[in-house]
């Protein structure tokens, strides 16, 4: 049996792979989206199941105003004393020389929960992790964050005591264990303890082209022991610019019940425009950055390896003992017709939980209230799941009354505040009449593309149908009257606009991935609602590598 990569497709970053009996969990950085803390689970490492995310109420996350890519961070998962802990950060300034971010700490009995009200832990750096030493002692284990213009911001590895039973961290045990090499930006720090050493695993190189993962280890938890990996590093594809998948580098360890090893990573897909060199750009990566899971096997001197080479494989040796697991095709297509008040785990909103002060479900209908514009960070009425493939549809009815040019509803495509396009109803007031229009937020330069050519809404039309077609490098809008005959807009867009890329070469805030959802926006402020009868999100082939 084969594991095929990624194994998480789509925004799935910062793995963090926990392995509880026979059951392995994956918990993913989810950003400004909440519920907090993306959850997967397997019992194979190739059939994964969305669980629900562990942050889900403003009492465990309150991400009210963080900027896009800032929020939860790098969550860590792990199991001890009968209980799962997870530590993680919520960002809350992304770009300039500081980084506001505050760790806590959660446990649960249960891996669906109920969670425990977060435990604030420190402020020193990001990225933080938990680590449950064989003497009873726990260590949280953190990139550190120097603001100083004059020195390299990311300082070090910094390990610090955490006192179980007063529930808080000792910070006169603080202590910097490791500073990585010269290719610097050292973060996501992991530590097992193997065959009596202490192995450190840490990403370098900045989560794009350059990513990688290096592995160091020491007898003790004392600067200067820690020997890095020799011929390493451990993985990365700096230097396989061809491979299909790229940046792989931070993640984590994880080992099967029969003794086999393997690493968890964030990985991304590139692809190019047609007049493009594949290696630069080295490409665009709208499916944001995914999950690959790699096989481990340890050398004669006692140090991980990636089979295959540092650069990983697409197809990996799966667990001996999942010989009698079957492998599917992967493919992530989804129909909701909002048959339960409550949403499914595909489902994320803009910063805050989905309350009915951005809507509700009501009689099979999904109901948005009109709120801020996509462009706020507080209050936005934005219901979206993540691209999962390259090439997709995804497609929507509405009924919607708007009586003034500032209130718009329909379907979206979007990566951040900064960065998104939507077809939507709005209205003309030169007319009189509804219209449809296709708009694009391109780092925050604002377009109209039909205007004055807006499709006009016949009066007896109460529902219109929309539609997005995705066709990897670029993409367009359709709309029906009657859910049949459709009509496409002409307008193709860049999917590029939507790449981490992209956003990377105007922001330090370009984690996520391309998102496709369903909006609501009432400037006015009177709160205008659209109603939603289904979404459909079909993925038109197997969009393998």
């Amino acid at each position: 049996m084969k594991i095929k990569n990624p194994v998480l497709r789509g925004f799935n970053p910062d793995p963090s792979i926990l392995r509880v009996g026979d059951m392995y969990y994956i918990a993913n950085s989810t950003f400004e989206w909440f519920p907090g803390v993306r959850l997967h689970s397997s019992k194979d490492l190739v059939h994964w199941k969305v669980l629900p995310s562990i942050l889900n109420s403003k009492e465990l996350i309150d991400m009210t105003g963080d900027p896009s890519s800032g929020g939860v961070w790098a969550p860590d998962l792990s199991y001890a004393d009968g209980k799962f802990w997870l530590v993680f950060s919520d960002v809350k300034t992304v770009n300039g020389p500081f980084k506001d971010c505050i760790n806590y700490l959660t446990t649960a009995n249960n891996i669906e929960g109920p969670w425990s009200k977060p435990i604030k832990l420190d402020a020193t750096g990001f990225d933080a992790s938990l680590f449950h030493d064989t003497d009873g002692k726990k260590y949280l284990v953190q990139q550190t964050w120097d603001q100083r213009e004059y020195k390299n911001t990311f300082n070090g590895i910094t390990l610090t005591e955490f006192d179980p039973l007063s529930q808080r961290l000792l910070p006169q045990t603080r202590k910097v264990i490791y500073r990585g090499t010269d290719v610097k930006v050292l973060e996501g720090p992991h530590v097992y303890k193997i065959n009596g050493y202490y192995y450190l695993f840490a990403a370098q190189g900045g989560t794009s082209w350059s990513h990688q993962e290096i592995v160091a280890r020491s007898k003790s938890l004392v600067l200067g022991t820690f020997i890095t990996e020799p011929d390493g590093p451990f993985i990365t594809n700096f230097d396989t610019p061809d491979f299909k998948l790229q940046k792989q580098g931070h993640g984590s360890l994880v080992n099967t019940l029969d003794g086999e090893w393997y690493y968890a990573s964030l990985c991304s897909r590139p692809w190019h425009h047609k007049n493009e060199s594949a290696w630069d750009p080295r490409g665009w990566c709208t499916l944001g950055r995914e999950t690959s899971i790699q096989k481990v096997e340890w050398d004669s001197d006692g140090w991980p390896r990636v089979v295959g080479g540092h650069g990983g494989l697409i197809s990996v040796p799966g667990p001996q003992a999942n010989k009698k697991y079957l492998t599917s095709k992967p493919n992530n297509s989804r129909h909701d017709e909002f048959l339960s008040s409550k949403l499914d785990n595909d489902w994320q909103t803009l910063r805050q939980p989905f309350t009915k002060k951005l809507g509700y479900i009501k009689n099979k209908k999904l109901v948005l209230k009109g709120n801020q514009s996509l462009s706020s960070l507080f209050d936005v009425s934005l219901l979206a799941s993540r691209w999962q493939a390259f090439n997709f549809d995804a497609t929507t009815k509405i009924k919607y009354e708007p009586y003034s040019y500032q209130q718009m509803a329909g379907l979206v495509n979007f990566y951040n505040d900064k960065h998104y396009s939507w077809v939507f109803i709005t209205y003309n007031e030169v007319t009189k009449h509804r219209v449809i229009e296709v708009a694009q937020n391109n780092n925050n330069i604002y377009t109209s593309f039909l205007k004055d050519n807006a499709v006009e809404i016949p009066n007896e039309i109460k529902e219109v149908w929309l539609k997005t077609c995705i066709r990897k490098d670029y993409y367009y809008y359709m709309y029906s009257f009657d859910g049949k005959d459709w009509n496409r807009i002409s307008i193709d867009l860049d999917a590029a606009i939507l790449s981490d890329d992209y956003v990377m070469q105007t922001s330090g805030g370009f984690f996520t991935g391309a998102m496709v959802g369903l909006a609501s926006v009432d400037c006015t402020g009177f709160e205008l609602p659209a109603e939603f009868d289904y979404f459909d999100y079909k993925e038109l082939d197997e969009n393998l590598l």
